[in-house]
Formats: structure tokens, C-alpha cells, sequence
């Protein structure tokens, strides 16, 4: 699913729910936008059901679970706080993958990683961790771009990290760029010198991906949300999906 040297584009359509939610005519349709989207080209799908529904509702996750047995070459990837309901998901639709996510329960958008430096964090993730692989479910850690935590990520038994993208793209188009590029960087290359995958996401855009997945090695999938689906108002699902894989294949790192 994930070729030597690419990075794989996995859509979030959260805010396609979010916006369905704000009426009961069942429209836009999660499904639908999904479908458009690997269509398209996406790689993947991606949805981070919360516990108070605001986006992705629980039959979602089913239905899109259901959509993606149509799709047996793209990722379906769910993302959340194991110690809430993600758990109860993973094991009803045994995903290709789980990424683990410490938000609270009214946080208003994931906006740290994971501290693995507390002993008692780790013994909490460790257990299910490796429930998930019993399932057959990768397990990604959502990691800020701190290369020392990265050992701490394998040691627990992750498969990959998420790299924590939103002060790069805070820092994007500034004099900050490079050294927040660099500090990525290392936070990568670390996860790859202990034996983890690279992922990364939130804030990605059509601006600053280039540059991040040119810089950042091993980049094995990025999933990007908010930005896309703003620009898929605009510019429709399939011109969208087009944009963002135009832009890895700039950055040398899609076919």
C-alpha cells in the first residue's frame, strides 16, 4: 500500500460531517465526499470520531468502514484517544490503522502529542497497543517533533508516529521556516533510526506541503483535512485531490 519512497495522501473528511451536522438533510454525504476523494486519487481516508459526535458519528465510521472494502489497495485510517471510544472502533471495523491521539474530550482540535516520558503514559498506551495488533491494526502515535521521544514511541510497540505538523505551518512563509523544517527533519530521521514509519498532519496545505515532504525523510503518508476540504468548496473534490498529489509528486514523493 505504500511504495518504496512515496507518501501517500490520506483525506480526513471530518469537516464534511461537521458541516452535514449543522442540518438533519444528511447532506453534504461523508460517504459520497469519501468516495469523490479515492476516486480522485487519494490514498486513503482518514476520520477522527469524537465522543460528543460534533463531526464523525458513530454510523459513520461504520459506512465508511463498508466503503472501504471497496477500496482493498487504499488506507482507512481512524484516529483518537484510546482511553475514550476509539478503542470500541477499532475493534467493530479493525482499520489498516489506528492513530493514537491524547486529546481531552472537549479539546477543541488535537494540538499536542503524546508525553512519553511519563512512565504512567506509556504503561497506559502499551496494553493497547498491542490489542490492535492482535486485531491486524498498524498503531501510529501522534508525536510532536521531539527526536528523543521517538525511541519512547518504539518501545511501547508503535508502528509509526504522526508528526504534529501545526507549528511548522505556523511557521511557513516566516524566518522560522527552515529551522522548524530541520527540526522535523530530525524528529524523522529519529523515528526511522528507531524503526518507526513517518506520518504527519494538521495544518498541511497546498502552500507548505512541498517543502515539508521534500525535507522530511521517510515521509510515508500525510493526512490533511481542514485545508483540503476548504479548498474542495471551492475547487470540487476531484481538482482538489489532484492539487495535493501534484504537490508530493513536486516534492518527488508521489508517482
Amino acid at each position: 500500500m505504500n511504495p518504496t519512497g512515496t507518501t501517500q495522501l490520506s483525506v480526513n473528511v471530518n469537516k464534511v460531517a461537521l458541516l452535514r451536522n449543522t442540518r438533519h438533510l444528511g447532506i453534504p454525504s461523508v460517504t459520497r465526499a469519501a468516495a469523490l476523494c479515492l476516486q480522485a486519487g487519494a490514498d486513503g481516508i482518514t476520520i477522527h470520531p469524537r465522543p460528543d459526535e460534533r463531526h464523525i458519528r458513530s454510523s459513520d465510521v461504520q459506512e465508511l468502514a463498508d466503503l472501504m472494502q471497496n477500496w482493498p489497495h487504499q488506507e482507512f485510517n481512524i484516529e483518537g484517544n484510546p482511553t475514550q471510544n476509539l478503542m470500541d472502533f477499532i475493534r467493530q471495523t479493525r482499520p489498516h490503522q489506528a492513530t493514537f491521539v491524547p486529546d481531552s474530550e472537549d479539546q477543541f482540535t488535537s494540538d499536542h502529542g503524546w508525553d512519553l516520558q511519563d512512565v504512567s503514559v506509556r504503561d497506559r498506551l502499551r496494553p493497547l497497543i498491542e490489542e490492535c495488533h492482535g486485531l491486524g491494526v498498524r498503531v501510529s502515535l501522534f508525536m510532536d517533533a521531539e527526536p528523543a521521544l521517538m525511541p519512547l514511541a518504539r518501545e511501547v510497540g508503535a508502528d509509526r508516529i504522526e508528526l504534529y505538523t501545526e507549528p511548522y505551518a505556523a511557521a511557513w512563509g516566516t524566518d522560522q521556516q527552515q529551522q522548524q523544517l530541520q527540526r522535523f527533519a530530525a524528529a524523522a530521521q529519529a523515528a526511522l533510526d528507531a524503526g518507526l514509519g513517518v506520518n504527519a498532519g494538521h495544518d498541511l496545505n497546498r502552500d507548505n506541503l512541498i517543502d515539508f515532504a521534500r525535507t522530511v525523510p521517510g515521509l510515508q503518508a500525510v493526512s490533511i483535512g481542514h485545508a483540503l476540504i476548504a479548498d474542495a468548496l471551492e475547487l470540487g473534490y476531484a481538482s482538489t485531490v489532484e492539487a495535493y498529489l501534484q504537490c508530493l509528486r513536486a516534492a518527488g514523493r508521489h508517482a
